[in-house]
């Protein structure tokens, strides 16, 4: 019995032992498990972690296009003859033959003045004038019968040259007198208003009965009368462009009131001096005025064609770093790592910036870098345009 009851304890030992030697096992191959899942996911963190550092970039290649690039700077239009008109003589306004918008000829009568003082000069003027003339004519023949009596020794010689020189003070009266006639008749010629040249009168600020006072101050002129057959455009062009806009070059306007028009205009002048201040030179055109409805006063767009240098390259702004240390443009290297160099602007064309130097042909540039590049930092590239910079370039050729 002893022998028989020891055996199955012998036996449920030995399966107890081997239970937990699979358990063992079990839990090991459970922690060897978790562990490697963890490192393994730790890993792929690592790697996301070091993909999400590089960042993606897009690059283009500098144009090297020399085709004529395009400026647009705001002008104003002015016309080309503009004539205010003030009053010469005081007095009241008689009438008035036309109002703002009429089309008037050189010499058209605009206005008349009536001027009752003035008359009353003229008439008190020609009245004295008409007394200094009869005493000159008197003392003229005193003077004349004094001096045949001195050829008969009748009056000594002193007497007879002061009827002379009486006669001569006299007719000095009568030039004086005359003198001043003269002066108000043709000062009375100013009580018409009249159109200096043919144009549009495009100012009236005085009515019928308004009294009228002489005047030359702004804002008390009578009429003003504008040649609009020709136009003079004025623009403040900078000093980068200059040199490419002659006496004689053409340009295309635009005004907001007209949209979709386009007007041409020629270079007829240049100040020849840099405003110090805004770092341009004034530039007058002149457009033809007959039909096209411009309006003087108003704003424009003015568009000149500049020529570009062959081999110049360009970029579009948005690829130009500014900060303290200038104007710098974010390329990226063979090995995929950013480098920065410092660019020199030699033109602003508004869709592409021209460089005078800072940049290869072989570049490849940032296009729109991130905050924050620095030279060295890792990129990914994900396209490359080459010549992309010649594209809105293109585009602004395709418009016009």
């Amino acid at each position: 019995m002893s022998l028989e009851t020891s055996q199955p304890s012998t036996l449920s030992r030995r399966g107890l032992a081997l239970s937990a030697l699979v358990l063992a096992v079990l839990a090991i191959a459970v922690v060897a498990s978790g562990l490697a899942t963890r490192r393994s996911e730790a890993a792929q963190l690592r790697e996301r972690a070091d993909a999400d550092a590089v960042r993606t970039v897009n690059v283009i290649s500098p144009s090297q296009s020399g085709a004529a690039g395009k400026i647009d700077l705001p002008g104003r239009i002015e016309a080309h003859a503009r004539a205010p008109l003030y009053a010469r003589v005081s007095g009241y306004l008689k009438r008035w033959t036309a109002d703002i918008g009429t089309p008037v000829k050189a010499g058209q009568l605009l206005a008349e003045i009536e001027t009752p003082e003035l008359d009353q000069q003229l008439l008190q003027a020609q009245a004295e004038l008409a007394s200094a003339k009869a005493n000159a004519a008197l003392a003229a023949a005193t003077a004349k019968r004094w001096q045949a009596l001195l050829a008969s020794d009748s009056v000594s010689r002193q007497e007879a040259d002061e009827k002379a020189g009486d006669a001569t003070t006299k007719q000095s009266v009568v030039n004086a007198l005359q003198a001043n006639v003269d002066r108000i008749v043709a000062t009375r010629r100013f009580t018409s208003i009249v159109a200096p040249f043919a144009g549009v009168v495009t100012a009236r600020n005085t009515d019928v009965g308004a009294l009228i006072n002489v005047g030359g101050a702004p804002g008390s002129e009578l009429f003003v009368v504008s040649d609009v057959s020709r136009l003079r455009v004025y623009v403040n062009v900078p000093q980068s462009a200059v040199a490419s806009i002659k006496v004689g070059s053409k340009a295309r306007l635009s005004v907001p009131e007209q949209p979709g028009k386009v007007f041409t205009a020629t270079v007829q002048s240049r100040s020849q001096v840099i405003n110090a201040a805004s770092g341009s030179m004034l530039v007058q055109l002149v457009a033809d005025g007959a039909g096209t409805d411009l309006l003087p006063g108003g704003a424009a767009t003015v568009s000149f064609d500049l020529p570009r240098a062959a081999g110049t390259l360009s970029v579009p702004p948005g690829a130009l770093i500014f900060g303290k240390d200038g104007l710098r443009v974010a390329t990226v290297g063979p090995d995929n790592k950013v480098v920065i160099k410092p660019v020199k602007v030699l033109r602003d064309l508004g869709p592409v910036i021209e460089l005078a130097s800072g940049l290869a042909p072989d570049d490849r540039v940032i296009d729109s870098p991130p905050d924050g590049v620095s030279a060295g930092d890792v990129v990914r590239v994900v396209q490359a345009a080459a010549k992309a910079a010649a594209a809105p370039a293109s585009a602004t050729e395709g418009k016009r």
